[in-house]
């Protein structure tokens, strides 16, 4: 096995090298090297113009901060690839201002090495300034010590929130400035975005919302930074400010641009969904994306932005309200920045059909054909020359079709679009998948894995020696103004013989109502049980029967939050913590004990010794893995770093809900006893960046708020070499098959038509094929199976023209695999060629 590492550092190293000889020039790169001038960003109602140029503009959302600058390079190469030329950003005000005028933009927040990462990849920027971002990010990129400014009401015509809000967009637009990064000055950034998705709580601000609308815009035209301004879902952005489109479909929800010379962008085709706990997986298939991308530009579309393209990892406490910590994992780019196919080779070969269309889309006119209820053509033409492109519609959602066009009858599978860029050949079907599968694997590490766990427990608290006293339970919120998960609440009540209940099996009952997010109560130290709302419902109702005590007895609750809220009106009033605690079916009645006086102490006595990393851990008092697990417990063991070059991950099979820590470093919360629907943790591997690993020995420490232990627990090694091929002897060739040079669209290949094309990762070769089958196999890639129906030849024509090889391609040709000439299963008209190989 060829090991990938040299080729790897040697990109990551000549990346840094362009970006750091840019900067000590003063100068800027881009594709290939070459100095990118000033360059002007304008618009019409067809297009973006850059350099007078109209654009055709595919764009992927990659957040900066959830993935790591070692990172980065890879991935936006990999977007590259993947036929992007914009990446989109947001720009994450807590990350960077967690405290009044304290700036933070250092490693993965890192703006400007990111932005300039993306020039030396040769791709332009939107930035999405907003400063709210909402992004499924903790508090929506709002800084938490914003509530505590007195008078302040988030996102409206009011005055203290447009102070801080100005001030901030001030310094990142300067901050843009001085580095050249705007394209006038010869720079990436091509598009802005002030606010974000504004119109959802718009109306709830009434008149006040209206004019901060006109304001933000104002405020961000005025910037004068030589890009236009755009403003998601705000049907009335203010001129020059374009209004965009977010959604699955736009092309057909998407009202259009609010004045005629606007073009139309979609600034969020969202490839998935992001996960809460609690949730089963999340899906969107590649055939509907590219369907949606072929639309969105067949009605004359400029710019589609993928949200997410890559969506990483909300590593520490940096996601909303019981949001997972993989984000986004089934974008294109999966959590691990590993292409996922064929979400990502789908879709790059869409970019490249609609570019052989950018000529007539541009410079044609458009017409359209309405044949049915479901079928149609749209035509881009212009007459007297050979520039003609062809986008034919099958919008049925279970029925093949076959549409003449031009004397020609094609043959449509259902809910597709075929592109011909020539009004004649189909090079391009969005139903039909000509490219590359493959499975992600995660291999348990074969030298990460010797643990020798010890533990460290959280004492259980009495009212007595607390730091804060108060007559009611705090507000959870504005008790831990977002520096830790968790405050402890506790309080002391007597009760007398008198109180208790008589009659045997009858017991007292606690009862707490809780604005949210979630709970571990204890009675006198003893755990007496755990609860939690979820994303929908924050608040939620504990009770539970407690065996009560003559005398004094005492309550401790450890109250946490799951991220703050990150979307919606008003989110300065948004509440969490205990607001009610009653003891029920006492003798002598309910005794309601939330006035009763309580103490109140943030975060975790671990937390405040920093058991989590080196120096921390040795100040507390660990002891062997005891054979009884407690709640509230602190774990902590040393593993080797994990072979190979590739990602690393932690299964936390067996544990409950807390934190993970590696070599210091929070790699997020956990979760698993909140489990989906179907009865499975919502998310079980937690990504382990391989730069928070050292070279050979690492520290892992995690807090488990249950009754469990770290015995299931696991390091993995994470890869995608498992790749497969699924392809139909009608499919169409693939879009590599076709160029155009100086207008003329022609074939490159011999033989045009169906292949099974498959491709390991650099340094990798096909060591193995674990299925071939020709005829009517089924399944997915990673779980093939055998029809009624199979060429015995399959495996053997397979092998000789792959294995040993990075790559190979195999024809869809029936002559090739009928031995003797003589065709198995004749009955079966169109038969499909599945193969599964290995990379190492």
């Amino acid at each position: 096995m060829e090991s990938s590492m040299p080729r790897t550092l040697l990109f990551i190293a000549l990346l840094s090298i362009v970006v750091t000889a840019a900067h000590a020039r003063g100068g800027h790169r881009g594709k290939h090297g070459r100095h990118l001038d000033p360059q002007n960003v304008t618009y019409d109602g067809k297009s973006l113009f850059i350099n007078g140029r109209r654009e055709m503009l595919f764009s992927g959302s990659i957040h900066y901060p959830r993935s790591t600058p070692d990172m980065w390079p890879i991935i936006l190469d990999n977007a590259r690839r993947g036929g992007l030329n914009v990446i989109q950003t947001y720009v994450f005000w807590n990350a960077h201002e967690p405290q009044p005028g304290q700036f933070n933009f250092e490693g993965n927040y890192d703006l400007v090495k990111f932005i300039k990462l993306v020039q030396a990849s040769g791709m332009f920027v939107t930035l999405r300034v907003g400063p709210f971002i909402q992004a499924e990010w903790n508090h929506g990129g709002l800084p938490y010590w914003l509530r505590e400014v007195p008078g302040i009401i988030f996102r409206s015509d009011n005055e203290p929130y447009k102070q801080h809000m100005q001030a901030f967009v001030t310094k990142i637009v300067q901050m843009m400035k001085d580095e050249k990064l705007f394209a006038p000055q010869g720079g990436p950034i091509i598009l802005a975005q002030i606010e974000n998705e504004y119109n959802h709580i718009q109306l709830a601000y009434e008149e006040k919302g209206d004019s901060y609308v006109q304001w933000a815009a104002n405020l961000a035209v005025a910037f004068d930074v030589g890009v236009p301004w755009v403003m998601c879902k705000q049907r009335d952005a203010p001129d020059p400010v374009i209004n965009a489109c977010n959604g699955r479909h736009c092309g057909d929800t998407f009202s259009g641009p609010n004045k005629p010379y606007k073009p139309a962008i979609w600034t969020e085709n969202w490839t998935a969904q992001y996960r809460v706990n609690g949730d089963p997986p999340s899906q969107r298939s590649a055939e509907d994306i590219a369907f949606s991308v072929a639309r969105f530009f067949s009605k004359s579309g400029n710019l589609v932005n993928y949200y997410m393209y890559h969506g990483g990892t909300n590593f520490g406490r940096t996601s909303s309200a019981f949001t997972t910590t993989r984000y986004y994992d089934e974008a294109p780019l999966d959590e691990f920045g590993l292409r996922r196919e064929p979400k990502w080779s789908h879709l790059r070969d869409v970019h490249k059909a609609l570019l052989f269309c950018r000529r007539a889309i541009h410079g044609g006119v458009p017409t359209v054909e309405k044949l049915n209820e479901f079928h149609e053509i749209r035509i881009f033409e212009r007459p007297g020359s050979n520039i003609c492109a062809a986008f034919i519609t099958n919008n049925h959602t279970t029925l093949d079709a076959t549409v003449n066009f031009r004397g020609i009858n094609y043959f449509l599978p259902a809910h597709s679009i075929s592109v011909l860029p020539d009004c004649k050949t189909v090079v391009y079907n969005t139903r039909s998948i000509v490219s590359q599968h493959n499975a992600r694997n995660y291999e348990r590490s074969a030298i990460a894995n010797n643990f020798q766990w010890e533990m460290f427990n959280e004492a259980i608290p009495t009212i007595k020696k607390m730091d804060l006293y108060q007559r009611l339970p705090a507000e959870l919120y504005s008790l831990l103004k977002d520096t830790t998960d968790y405050a402890w609440y506790t309080t002391s009540f007597e009760l007398t013989q008198e109180d208790l209940p008589i009659k045997p099996g009858v017991l007292p009952v606690l009862r707490i109502m809780s604005l949210g997010h979630s709970m571990v109560a204890f009675v006198n130290g003893d755990l007496i049980g755990t609860a939690h709302g979820t994303h929908e419902e924050k608040s939620f109702e504990f009770e539970r029967p407690v065996q009560f005590r003559v005398g004094t007895n005492y309550i401790s609750i450890l109250a946490s939050t799951v991220g703050l809220p990150d979307s919606g009106a008003y989110m300065e009033h948004r509440y969490a913590g205990p607001k009610s605690i009653t003891i029920l079916a006492l003798n002598t009645g309910t005794l309601d004990i939330t006035d009763n006086t309580w103490g109140h102490r943030v975060g975790l006595k671990g937390e405040g010794l920093k058991v989590f990393d080196a120096e921390g851990s040795l100040r507390a008092k660990w002891k062997p893995l005891g054979p009884i697990p407690r709640p509230l417990t602190w774990y902590r063991t040393r593993f080797a770093t994990p072979e190979g070059t590739g990602p690393v991950a932690i299964r936390m099979t067996g544990m409950g809900k807390g934190l993970i820590w590696v070599n210091g470093k929070s790699i997020g919360r956990h979760w698993m006893s909140f489990l989906s629907p179907l009865g499975t943790p919502t998310q079980s591997e937690y990504h382990i960046p391989r730069s928070f690993l050292n070279p050979q020995d690492n520290l892992l420490v995690i807090f488990e708020e249950d009754i469990t232990a770290p015995g299931q627990v696991e390091i993995l090694n994470v890869n995608r070499d498992t790749i497969c091929s699924f392809i139909a002897e009608n499919d169409p060739a693939n879009v590599e098959s076709w160029a155009s040079r100086g207008g003329n669209f022609s074939p490159i290949v011999a033989v045009v038509g169906p292949e099974a094309s498959l491709v390991c990762t650099p340094g990798k070769r096909i060591v193995a094929v674990e299925f071939a089958s020709f005829g009517n196999p089924s399944g997915y890639c990673g779980g093939f199976v055998l029809g009624t129906c199979n060429s015995a030849a399959t495996k053997q024509i397979v092998e000789q023209a792959c294995l040993g090889k990075e790559t190979c391609t195999v024809a869809v040709n029936r002559a090739v695999f009928n031995q003797n000439g003589v065709d198995p299963c004749p009955e079966i008209l169109v038969k499909n060629l599945a193969i599964q190989v290995k990379c190492s």
